[in-house]
């Protein structure tokens, strides 16, 4: 075999895992498994009641001098000499072993969709968590406390937190990663249709840990243009952004405080609000003291 004979073979390979959104490869996944664990079962289920009624209990077996029929406290004969045994388990083997490479092909595409299916019109929005919001930094430096995304282009969301460990997730979009203090993590989706979606945080961080959610606008790639040109190296404008930070403030006992002047620079609003932030919680640990 030359390397002229291996290169297809390797793009035939590659053809048999799915592209595409998110949800699209998980669905794939889940359908893949549920055929052949049906299929299995099927095949399973059929032989053991294919045994159960050829070697039934009648009094048939004994009047006709059936042979085949094992006595009790007798080993089964006509086995294959272990020939059945070596088949099952080779199919077996052939069946599980092509499901784990599948998936483990599959599961590479979603850790890293860059190196298999590059997108130009990529966009990469910095995630940072903290008790308790979710604040978005676009590649401008403006921030919101809700994630405004185009439809049909592949987000790539880099995850962090300023205090203790969060969980960043948006179960519709199937998108999902820890958001660690001091590290980043990244996760990516694409959003097929637009509309809105939750974010929640998956981590147990706090009393505040359930309300600690985001809102995902996903909107049409025409519109979501017009909405970032007019986003400025301070808080992006709309979108809730002032009533999610003052929810977030009263249900949690200071929260974050506001992100920022909507005329500042993005080092003025980063600063202010992490100020902000380090006030609230040392006036509520003063208070709990």
């Amino acid at each position: 075999m030359t390397a002229g004979d291996v290169v297809p073979m390797l793009v035939q390979v590659d053809d048999l895992i799915p592209k595409g959104t998110r949800m699209n490869v998980f669905e794939s996944i889940y359908w893949v498994f549920i055929v052949l664990g049906t299929l299995v079962g099927v095949v399973v289920i059929g032989y053991m009641a294919y045994n159960a009624y050829r070697y039934r209990a009648s009094g048939d077996h004994a009047a006709e001098g059936d042979d085949d029929r094992p006595m009790l406290g007798e080993l089964p004969a006509g086995g294959g000499k272990g020939r059945k045994l070596f088949l099952s388990f080779g199919l077996s083997a052939v069946v599980v072993i092509s499901l784990i490479a599948w998936t483990y092909g599959t599961l590479l595409y979603v850790e890293s969709p860059a190196s298999a299916s590059p997108v130009e019109d990529d966009i990469e929005v910095q995630v940072v968590g903290r008790q308790f919001s979710w604040e978005f930094v676009y590649p401008n430096g403006a921030s919101s406390f809700d994630l405004v995304v185009p439809a049909d282009t592949r987000v790539t969301l880099v995850v962090t937190s300023d205090d203790v460990f969060h969980n960043f997730g948006i179960p519709a979009l199937r998108a999902k990663t820890d958001a660690i203090p001091g590290q980043t993590t990244r996760t990516w989706f694409i959003a097929d249709q637009p509309g809105e979606y939750q974010a929640h945080c998956y981590e147990l961080c706090g009393a505040g840990h359930s309300e600690m959610n985001a809102k995902v606008v996903v909107m049409e790639p025409s519109a979501y243009e017009k909405w970032y040109a007019n986003t400025s190296g301070g808080n992006a404008s709309g979108n809730g952004t002032e009533s999610n930070a003052s929810a977030n403030a009263s249900g949690t006992g200071g929260g974050n405080g506001s992100g920022g002047g909507g005329g500042g620079t993005p080092t003025e609003g980063t600063a202010t609000a992490l100020l902000a932030g380090i006030a609230t919680r040392t006036t509520s640990e003063e208070l709990r003291s």
